[in-house]
């Protein structure tokens, strides 16, 4: 059975930074599209970051203050968040696709983590 479980969520202050982590089981995503998704309360699930055959991806709001980075070795895909801002605010969730190339809608990853909170307080 495959499981995506995220952890490294939590309160901080507007500037600060947090890493949050996705371990994945239950099957190898070496080759498969990596993503990291987040839904504010009220709003659309939005592509954040995202991971396929060594290039990175990321959504026009956090490019230069986010970085993901994937270990296949771990099987862990990791969003290190810096500069953090109020409008970060969300839950996060780590989303895989089963098979293919880097894709930004969540209807297109067949795989999803539990989500964790991140909250940025001003």
């Amino acid at each position: 059975q495959v499981q995506l479980v995220e952890s490294g969520g939590g309160v901080v202050q507007a500037g600060d930074s947090l890493r949050l982590s996705c371990a994945a089981s239950g099957r190898s995503f070496s080759r498969s599209a990596l993503g990291w998704f987040r839904q504010a309360p009220g709003t659309e699930r939005e592509f954040v970051a995202g991971w396929s055959g060594g290039t990175t991806y990321y959504g026009d709001s956090v490019k230069g203050r986010f970085t993901i980075a994937k270990d296949n070795t771990k099987n862990t895909v990791d969003l290190q968040m810096n500069n953090l801002r109020p409008e970060d605010t969300a839950v996060y969730y780590c989303a895989a696709r089963q098979f293919g190339s880097m894709r930004f809608r969540k209807s297109e990853y067949e795989y999803w983590g539990q989500g964790t909170q991140v909250t940025v307080s001003s």
